[in-house]
């Protein structure tokens, strides 16, 4: 082994637990709603979160609420928080954001979907399977976002 190879830290990455760290289910208008023809209108607000627990352990939680209209009516509202627990080490400071912010909810999606259509089920409505998510798209269009919003402030304060 070279010197070099000796020095660079060893990247490591692994997942210890994934849970369900919060769900609710609401049909406000139950039993009304199951009389009308079923074409709902569905709409996915997703955000996630993380926090650095200990040492080289993340908690990455994937928010998610999808409401359901059915002939503007509200069918039914599920929100959950997906969480998991991840091991980060050794990993560049620019890649880690990307990580947190799009590679770990990538990994929390589908078990946040399993349990919205298991959920949605149960409230005796037709399976709900959520289209998937382009997790690193939606990380770019915030990172974008941000440095616009930071360009703006700067001319802001340039201007003063």
């Amino acid at each position: 082994m070279t010197e070099k190879a000796a020095e660079k830290p060893s990247q490591q990455f692994g997942l210890q637990r994934i849970y369900v760290k919060d769900i609710s289910f609401e049909a406000p208008n139950a039993p009304e709603i199951f009389k009308s023809e079923w074409k709902p209108e569905i709409n996915l607000e997703i955000n996630n979160k993380s926090a650095k627990i200990e040492g080289d352990i993340f908690e990455i939680v994937l928010s998610m609420t999808v409401t359901a209209k059915n002939q503007e009516k509200v069918a039914f509202i599920v929100e959950i928080q997906q969480a998991g627990l991840f091991l980060i080490a050794g990993v560049p400071a620019e890649q880690m954001q990307q990580i947190l912010g799009a590679y770990c909810p990538n990994i929390l999606f589908p078990y946040a979907r399993e349990a919205v259509s298991d959920i949605v089920g149960k409230g005796s409505f037709p399976q709900l399977l959520l289209a998937p998510v382009n997790f690193d798209a939606l990380y770019a269009e915030a990172v974008k976002r941000k440095a616009e919003q930071a360009n703006k402030e700067a001319e802001t304060a340039s201007k003063h």
